[in-house]
């Protein structure tokens, strides 16, 4: 089988935002390993309006010419890593906003997650898994935690000065579980898909 194509899902727009950091890692960390392709996906390169079709693709095509670029894009991948932070307790708006933009482009795919802030982005990871649900997608058991005193010291905004690779001992272990069980999954729910178009062609 083919390498597995992950995007790496950058979730927020803030122009001092920090996820550009630990998706660059774990980007980096995923393409040591043989079975995946991976490659940065930033929702600021596709300028998504408020979903504002009549339907979800779910029904029916997307109008907007920027919803069909990001489409295409979700459509490409075999699975993702949503890099994420915690806002309110929850995924950011864009991040909400982009998942939304599609349905069918996300349906029997794999994912897993790595969060930041406060709490590691443990409550918005638990929010992500249940609209995963709804998409159809299998989630990994494990996600990467950024928190608290690591946190604080890789993020220059609390002085920290530290590199991601300086505390690898602190989530390495985890990074390691989280893509195990995504190459698991995303060469099942790859392959069953190929075996549904296979029988699909076969039935025309």
């Amino acid at each position: 089988m083919s390498k597995l194509k992950i995007g790496v899902i950058i979730s927020t727009t803030r122009p001092t935002r920090f996820g550009h950091v630990p998706a660059q890692w774990i980007a980096d960390k995923a393409n040591e390993r043989p079975e995946i392709a991976a490659e940065i996906v930033d929702l600021r390169d596709y300028d998504l309006p408020f979903f504002d079709e009549a339907a979800s693709t779910a029904w029916m095509p997307s109008q907007n010419a920027n919803a069909q670029k990001w489409q295409k894009k979700i459509a490409e991948l075999d699975g993702y890593i949503f890099v994420t932070a915690e806002y309110n307790r929850s995924i950011s708006g864009a991040l909400k906003n982009a998942i939304d933009q599609a349905y069918v482009e996300w349906n029997k795919k794999a994912f897993g997650a790595f969060g930041y802030g406060g709490v590691g982005g443990a409550r918005a990871i638990e929010h992500l898994r249940n609209i995963g649900v709804e998409l159809q997608m299998v989630s990994t058991r494990s996600a990467v935690h950024l928190a608290g005193a690591d946190f604080a010291s890789v993020h220059p905004g609390f002085g920290g000065t530290k590199s991601l690779n300086d505390i690898e001992g602190a989530i390495g272990g985890a990074a390691k579980d989280m893509l195990d069980q995504l190459i698991w999954w995303a060469s099942a729910t790859k392959q069953a898909r190929e075996a549904d178009a296979a029988t699909a062609i076969a039935a025309e």
